[in-house]
């Protein structure tokens, strides 16, 4: 996963408005307490990301 997938991901769930604000300051235990931007920052690959923002969402299988 790049990136761009991740953060498309993040919109498609969170809506435009939502996404940037939510991943800024939602901290995931998934990711060491880290915010989706402090992962990203940190180097943390997307897939693993994507997973823990998957779990923290509550979304079905079939967005994993």
């Amino acid at each position: 996963m790049r990136e761009t997938e991740l953060r498309r991901r993040l919109v498609k769930h969170l809506g435009a408005a939502y996404a940037s604000a939510w991943a800024a300051q939602t901290t995931l235990g998934e990711l060491g307490s880290r915010t989706v931007e402090e992962a990203i920052a940190d180097g943390v690959d997307f897939a693993r990301i994507w997973r823990a923002v998957w779990s923290a969402l509550d979304l079905p299988e079939s967005e994993r």
